[in-house]
């Protein structure tokens, strides 16, 4: 092998980043422009604009969902664990959610029925809504600690339900993330369909998500400062050592998410994004400029996702009930021979993905016309 144990660690702590950015840059606009839907798109025709801006993309899109599932199942057993079945439920809704999507999209313009229709469009609506919510109170969670306990043979216990996940900065985070993924939805609009009124209330909503992401970011950023929130490891880690979340000590310190930017002024440029997008696709909405808003959109969701995995490093799954059972970095990878047999078969596939992606979007570059929507048969 190449690299340390040290360093496989930490170049799979980057990719976990990378695969999560890219679900959130590409199926994120999906989700966006569902949760949209019935509010910018009031007749049939309009709605299938909508509808038709993401239809051949979608589906390529949630590649980006399976890769980050399936690598931190992978890279990071102890995380995948107790992670997917201590929100088990809260998954289980995400799922239902998503399951409404391809469903709408299929069988939505099978019947003219209107009410056929409309219900399917508040199927895909929710099919948006919900896993935009979820996820950002998922993360919120995990930000603020989750109840979760190990014993002496690393048998996990969670202590709560699913109504527990809803406390004040989780919910925030929620409402973020559904703030910043309307915004990329809006964004992704505003350069894929036609100029119209549809175009002009989705960048009317965007600019209300615009604002709602940069005060719900500032929010979030002061309940992390002064709020009851944050851990820090105890003692010097072994960064080689094994995985052994029980060989690591760490301890509840509010305020200590924000120590990794003293030690570490580097990382400030991910806050820095997290307001500068928004705001970067506030100014485009407003002087009408298309391709600034999803670059802002954009530049929105890689700060804010970055800015939550920078605060936390090293940690990854922080305990709020047995700080010295949290996951970190350090403590709870596969190992290194995993990690190191699945870097190389990463650097073969992923530049195809990456490549293949690219290629389709080349292929699909334009806009979607009124036109098109009534003459092409093959739109849903």
């Amino acid at each position: 092998m190449f690299f340390e144990y040290e360093t496989l660690r930490l170049i799979w702590w980057l990719l976990i980043g990378v695969l999560l950015i890219g679900f959130a840059l590409t199926d994120g606009f999906d989700l966006g422009v569902g949760a949209l839907l019935p509010f910018i798109a009031r007749t049939d025709e309009e709605r299938r604009l909508v509808i038709n801006s993401i239809g051949a993309t979608w589906e390529g899109n949630q590649v980006w969902f399976i890769l980050g599932g399936g690598a931190i199942f992978a890279a990071w057993p102890f995380v995948y664990a107790i992670s997917f079945s201590g929100l088990y439920l809260a998954m289980f809704v995400v799922l239902c959610a998503l399951i409404l999507r391809p469903v709408g999209f299929k069988y939505r313009s099978k019947h003219k029925d209107p009410k056929w229709r409309a219900r399917w469009d508040w199927a895909l609506f929710i099919g948006g809504f919900v896993p935009a919510l979820v996820f950002g109170v998922a993360v919120g969670n995990v930000l603020a600690g989750v109840p979760f306990t190990l014993d002496s043979d690393l048998r996990s216990r969670w202590e709560g339900g699913l109504l527990d996940l809803f406390t004040p900065l989780p919910l925030v985070a929620g409402l973020l993330s559904v703030a910043m993924l309307v915004l990329h939805g809006a964004g992704w609009l505003s350069i894929k369909i036609e100029q119209g009124p549809v175009l002009v209330r989705a960048r009317r909503w965007g600019q209300g998500a615009a604002i709602a992401a940069i005060a719900l970011f500032a929010v979030g950023g002061l309940m992390l400062a002064y709020g009851d929130y944050g851990f820090r490891l105890v003692g010097t880690p072994d960064t080689n050592g094994p995985s052994n979340p029980l060989f690591t000590g760490a301890e509840a310190a509010p305020g200590a998410w924000l120590e990794n930017y003293g030690r570490y002024p580097w990382m400030l440029a991910a806050p820095v994004m997290g307001f500068a997008g928004p705001l970067v696709a506030l100014l485009g909405i407003v002087r009408r400029a298309d391709l600034p808003v999803f670059l802002g959109s954009s530049l929105a969701v890689i700060g804010t996702i970055g800015t939550a995995g920078l605060s936390m490093f090293p940690f990854m799954l922080p305990s709020s009930v047995q700080p010295a059972a949290s996951l970190t970095v350090w403590n709870a990878s596969s190992s290194a021979m995993t990690l190191w047999i699945m870097l190389i078969v990463t650097a073969i596939f992923l530049p195809l993905v990456l490549l293949y992606t690219a290629w389709v979007f080349r292929v699909l570059f334009g806009r979607i016309t009124t036109e098109q929507v009534r003459n092409n048969p093959d739109f849903y």
